[in-house]
């Protein structure tokens, strides 16, 4: 199969290289997305995840926090409205010939809206999910306000939904390094670009879409990795770089990059930086 390409914007030095989304959705599943294990993990022992849970998982990625969902027994569905590469990944994991039969009876995987995932026979789900973090790229607090309205009808009464985003900065050190995508991007972008993460992000989604908060938790996320190499793939495939990249270009971005990562190479030559992020469970009505 052909990988799927993004073209950048033209430059007068003619046009820039282009990225490969196919490559940078497996370094998300590969390198990235294990990063918020500690999180997946905390929000599951909260909510008792297990047998008889029905969870929804928007922004499902590539599937990790399903996986670990389904492995206690839960009834999985997943959506993943912004990338096909990541869904893909994830129908790799969890659909059929990943795992045993057992398992692949709960799970299910939509490209599109919660709404897909229902009809009139399908049961309330009982836990809803978004766990790809919010609060440093500009404007992504609505995108996950739209996936909350479309999933709320979905949910049992007071069902438990949960948001997640990156701490405060002073905690996250990773916020230093996610400074180059803000230096780097065009500052006349509305949405896309990176800027601090706010104390009452996920308590103001919440409250826009008119859930109860209902508790919440900060979670250690260190990010750690092999090697430089490794910290670049990783990070890059957040997506939080994106608009620097189109600004300017990948290879401006990774020199600045392993720059501001120097100071967290160990002497191993493995990169280490120590965050935290929070989680808000909020309450359907």
């Amino acid at each position: 199969m052909t990988p799927t390409l993004v073209r950048q914007h033209l430059s007068p030095a003619g046009p820039r290289p282009r990225v490969d989304l196919c490559a940078r959705a497996r370094d998300w599943s590969e390198i990235q997305e294990r990063m918020l294990v500690p999180l997946f993990e905390a929000v599951y022992e909260r909510l008792e995840v297990g047998a008889g849970t029905r969870l929804l998982g928007l922004g499902c990625g590539s599937g990790l926090a399903l996986l670990m969902a389904a492995s206690r027994g839960a009834a999985v569905t997943g959506v993943e409205p912004s990338s096909a590469e990541r869904l893909a990944l994830a129908r790799e994991r969890l659909l059929p010939g990943a795992w045993d039969t057992r398992a692949r009876a709960g799970i299910r995987l939509v490209d599109g809206s919660p709404r897909d995932t229902a009809d009139a026979r399908t049961p309330a789900y009982s836990v809803v999910t978004a766990f790809e973090p919010i609060g440093c790229l500009a404007g992504d607090s609505e995108g996950l306000g739209e996936l909350i309205e479309a999933a709320t009808p979905l949910a049992g009464r007071r069902a438990p939904m949960v948001l997640a985003g990156w701490g405060p900065p002073e905690r996250c050190t990773t916020s230093s390094v996610l400074r180059v995508a803000a230096k780097l991007a065009d500052p006349l972008r509305s949405t896309g670009s990176w800027r601090p993460a706010l104390r009452d992000d996920l308590e103001e989604v919440a409250q826009r879409a008119g859930l109860k908060p209902d508790g919440s938790g900060r979670v250690a996320c260190p990010f750690g990795y092999a090697d430089m190499d490794s910290a670049l793939r990783g990070l890059l495939s957040t997506r939080l770089f994106d608009a620097a990249i189109s600004a300017t270009d990948q290879a401006q971005v990774e020199k600045e990059l392993t720059e501001a990562l120097h100071p967290y190479l160990r002497r191993d030559g493995t990169v280490w930086m120590p965050n935290v992020f929070r989680y808000l469970i909020a309450r359907t009505p």
